[in-house]
C-alpha cells in the first residue's frame, strides 16, 4: 500500500515539475482559461490529501497490528505458564513424574496390545489348523478315490506245480547232479519234499526266483533234464525275463503318465515288478504313488510332472540295493542324476524317507503319497505273530493308567478305546489321560499311520498318537 501511495505522490510531483518547465521555458501555450491552472492545483491538493489520509489510516494499522502480536504474545506465555502450572500439580497430586507416567502409560497400552494379538493369533491358527485339516482330508480323500489300486501279497517262495510226484526224481537227478546244476545257475533253493504234486523255489530274489521258475517249467516241458539241458534253458528264460522287465518298465511309465525315462531306468522299474515290501508289490506301489502325487501337486498349485516322476521312481534304489551300500533313498537319488533326471526329482526321491531334509513342495508330496500307498489298510502284511503283539502292548499300555477299568484295541490296532471309571475319572482327567496315553503309545510302540485312543465316560476326550 505504501508502494502505490509513493507512486502517486511521484506522478503528482512530476506533473508539476513538468508544468513549471514549461512556464520557465516561455513556450508558447494555447490560450486557456485562467481557471484552467487553477482546476489542476486543486485536483493535485485533493490527491496529496488523500495519499496523506491513506498513510496516516496505514500507520494506524500498523500500530493496531502489533499491539495485537504483542497481546497473542503475552497470552502465548500465560497459557504455556498455565500449563506448566497444572502438569507440576498434576506430578505432586499423582506422586509421578511426567517421564515416568508416560512409561507406565506405554506399558500398559503395550500390554493390551500383546493381550489383543495373542489373542487374534490364537484364533487364526486355530482357524487355520482346521481349514488346512479339512483341505489336507478333502484332498487326500479325493485323490485315493480317484486310485483304484488291487492289493497282491507276495512271499519269497513260489510254487511249481507237477504232473506227477515221479518228476520229482528227474527233477534231482542222478546223486543231485539236476537239483544242484539248477540251484547254483539260478541262486534258489529248490525244495523237493512230500508236498504232493509241486516243487517249491525259495528265494529273496525275485527276478532270480522267477528266472527259475520259469527254467524248471520250460524242462518239465521239454521232458529232458539235463546239467547241459538245465544251462541252456536257464539262459533262455533269462533272456525272456531280461524282455519282459523291459516290456514291464515302459508299461510303468505308461500307466504312471510320466512320459519317457532313460532306458535303464524303465528296466530297473520293470525289476520293482519282482521286489515287495512288506507283503506289498513295489513296482505297484510305485504306480500308485505317481498317481497320488500327480493328484496332490495338481490339487496344491504344485509341478504334477516332477511329482509323478520323484513318486514313480522314489524306491528304484531297492532295485539294486543288494548290489549297492546305503539306504535305498539315497542310492535312488544318485541313479536319477546319473541318468539326467532333474534335481527336483532327484531331491524329491531322496527325502522321501527324510535321508536329507525336505526342501520343496514336490518333495513333501512325493512323502505323503508314500505314505498314503503303504499305510491304508490291506496294503501291506504283516505276521500274525506281530500282529497280536502289538495289540497286546497297546492294550498293556492303556490299562497301566490310573483309573482304566478295560481297554479294547480295535480297527487292527488303529484305534484303542479306554473305559474308565466315572467316579475316579472326571471330564478334565479323561481329556488329559488320552493325551497321556498317546504319548506313552509313540515313544514305546512302532507303528505305521496313525492310532487314535477315546477315553469313555460320561463324555468321550480323545488323542491321537502319530
Amino acid at each position: 500500500m505504501e508502494i502505490l501511495l509513493a507512486a502517486a505522490v511521484a506522478a503528482a510531483v512530476a506533473a508539476a515539475v513538468v508544468l513549471l518547465a514549461l512556464r520557465v521555458r516561455g513556450e508558447p501555450r494555447v490560450a486557456a482559461p485562467a481557471s484552467g491552472s487553477s482546476e489542476l492545483e486543486e485536483r493535485l491538493r485533493a490527491k496529496e490529501a488523500s495519499v496523506d489520509a491513506r498513510l496516516a489510516q496505514l500507520k494506524e494499522r500498523e500500530r493496531a497490528s502489533d499491539a495485537l502480536a504483542l497481546t497473542l504474545e503475552e497470552s502465548t506465555e500465560r497459557i504455556e505458564g498455565d500449563r506448566q502450572t497444572q502438569l507440576r500439580e498434576l506430578e505432586r497430586v499423582a506422586g509421578l513424574s511426567a517421564g515416568q507416567a508416560k512409561q507406565i502409560l506405554l506399558q500398559e497400552l503395550e500390554e493390551q496390545l500383546r493381550h489383543e494379538s495373542a489373542r487374534l493369533i490364537r484364533q487364526v491358527e486355530e482357524e487355520t489348523r482346521h481349514e488346512a485339516n479339512r483341505r489336507a482330508r478333502s484332498i487326500l480323500a479325493t485323490c485315493m478315490q480317484r486310485v483304484a489300486g488291487g492289493h497282491s501279497v507276495e512271499t519269497t517262495v513260489t510254487s511249481v506245480e507237477l504232473k506227477s510226484d515221479e518228476l520229482k526224481g528227474r527233477i534231482i537227478g542222478r546223486e543231485g547232479r539236476n537239483i544242484r546244476a539248477l540251484e547254483s545257475l539260478t541262486g534258489i533253493d529248490v525244495i523237493v519234499d512230500d508236498t504232493p504234486g509241486a516243487v517249491l523255489l525259495s528265494g529273496f530274489d525275485g527276478v532270480r526266483r522267477e528266472i527259475a521258475r520259469i527254467t524248471l517249467e520250460k524242462l518239465l516241458q521239454d521232458g529232458r533234464i539235463h546239467p547241459a539241458r538245465i544251462e541252456e534253458t536257464y539262459h533262455q528264460a533269462r533272456a525272456e525275463i531280461d524282455q519282459r522287465i523291459a516290456e514291464v518298465g515302459e508299461q510303468a511309465a505308461f500307466e504312471a503318465n510320466v512320459g519317457t525315462l532313460h532306458p535303464e531306468l524303465m528296466r530297473l522299474l520293470g525289476r520293482l515288478r519282482y521286489r515287495t515290501s512288506y507283503g506289498q508289490n513295489v513296482l505297484h506301489h510305485s504306480i500308485e504313488c505317481a498317481r497320488l502325487a500327480a493328484l496332490l501337486a495338481a490339487e496344491l498349485g504344485a509341478s504334477p510332472r516332477t511329482a509323478s516322476r520323484a513318486a514313480l521312481l522314489h524306491d528304484i534304489g531297492k532295485a539294486v540295493s543288494h548290489e549297492v551300500e546305503g539306504p535305498h533313498a539315497l542310492v535312488g537319488g544318485e541313479l536319477a542324476r546319473r541318468y539326467k533326471e532333474s534335481e527336483a526329482v532327484a531331491h524329491a526321491m531322496e527325502a522321501h524317507h527324510n535321508e536329507v531334509e525336505l526342501k520343496t513342495v514336490e518333495a513333501v508330496i512325493v512323502q505323503i503319497a508314500d505314505a498314503a500307498s503303504g499305510a491304508r489298510p490291506g496294503a501291506r502284511g504283516e505276521s500274525l505273530e506281530h500282529y497280536v503283539t502289538r495289540l497286546r502292548d497297546l492294550e498293556e499300555i492303556a490299562g497301566r493308567h490310573e483309573g482304566v477299568e478295560k481297554v479294547y484295541a480295535i480297527h487292527a490296532g488303529r484305534e484303542i478305546r479306554v473305559i474308565v471309571a466315572p467316579e475316579r475319572v472326571d471330564d478334565d482327567a479323561a481329556t488329559l489321560l488320552s493325551h497321556e496315553i498317546a504319548r506313552t503309545v509313540e515313544k514305546e510302540v512302532d507303528y505305521p499311520g496313525q492310532i487314535k485312543i477315546t477315553v469313555i465316560r460320561e463324555s468321550r476326550a480323545t488323542g491321537y498318537a502319530r
